[in-house]
């Protein structure tokens, strides 16, 4: 069963701080977030989740990466009802923090978020790179654009029928079950007005304008088996970031990061690989080398090889 558990005593290069954080006026918007790692790095990883994630989900991403040597935060973000809000709110959490400019992690809804972000901080950029992972750049995919503002008078059991209905239904792996049953429980610790919130922000009529984020590093993460995501979609993201490295999984379903954790995170790793040695690298320079890095990614490559085989 998967579970994170933060341990205070741990090495400080480790250790785990939870923290909620109030950052509008109204006290009622709390962000939960972990921030794991060195502190001195001043360009952490942030993770954003899904519709249904909560910051947790991520833990395989926080206990692995603080152990190399990274900076990472995973975020549940407040109540908040349309992108221009959700943006604002990010901003005002980034400066909260003392970070000027980040590293992004987003899954699914995290991901279309984290591009907004970015389009919105451009004339002042605060995004640094982006990983998007199973996500996508215009809510019209998802046809609900109709329903997006009646979301906030639906019952909670009405809200998870519809996320659950994303899900995978068929036989999948043990690892893949285990990731899903930990969604669903995730999924059952959201309350109404958090729920109609993220799925009012997935399919309010919405889509990215990539010439405003054209010059940040992007990491494409998707699946070659059952998502929630379309093949239309996933060829859109393609086309919007031609010049994005490309992480593919053979498998893992709508939740890699759970259940294929080892391949995320070395592609992870990949990505964050290229500002290593600059004031933008995430990770404390006295960690893992860069070799020992190279010798994972070949590694990874033969493995890969030889399934097709």
């Amino acid at each position: 069963m998967f579970g994170l558990t933060v341990l205070g005593h741990s090495p400080a290069s480790n250790c785990i701080h939870t923290n909620v954080i109030i950052v509008d006026d109204d006290d009622s918007k709390v962000w939960s977030l972990y921030d794991a790692g060195p502190r001195s790095i001043r360009c952490p990883l942030i993770f954003l989740p899904p519709v249904s994630g909560t910051a947790d989900v991520f833990f395989q991403q926080i206990l692995a990466l603080t152990g190399w040597g990274y900076r990472v935060i995973a975020l549940q973000y407040p109540v908040y009802w349309d992108h221009l809000e959700f943006c604002d709110g990010f901003r005002k959490l980034l400066d909260h923090l003392q970070l000027d400019k980040v590293h992004l992690f987003g899954a699914s809804l995290g991901g279309f978020l984290a591009q907004k972000f970015a389009e919105y901080t451009h004339k002042s950029p605060r995004v640094h790179s982006l990983i998007l992972c199973n996500s996508f750049s215009d809510t019209s995919i998802f046809n609900q654009t109709w329903t997006a503002n009646s979301f906030w008078l639906m019952p909670a059991f009405m809200l998870k029928k519809i996320v659950l209905g994303n899900f995978a239904s068929g036989p999948v792996d043990p690892e893949m079950a285990d990731g899903i049953d930990f969604m669903v429980d995730r999924l059952e610790s959201l309350g109404q007005s958090e729920l109609a919130s993220r799925l009012t922000l997935n399919c309010q009529n919405s889509y990215v304008e990539p010439h405003k984020i054209r010059d940040v590093p992007v990491t494409i993460m998707d699946v070659f088996d059952q998502s929630a995501l379309s093949t239309e979609a996933k060829e859109e993201m393609y086309k919007l970031y031609p010049n994005a490295r490309r992480a593919h999984l053979k498998t893992g379903g709508n939740f890699p990061y759970l259940c294929r954790s080892a391949e995320v995170n070395l592609y992870i790793q990949i990505h964050l690989l290229q500002f290593r040695g600059t004031r933008y690298a995430a990770i404390d320079p006295s960690m893992v080398s860069a070799e020992e890095l190279e010798v994972q990614k070949i590694s990874l490559h033969n493995s890969s090889e030889q399934e097709e085989e």
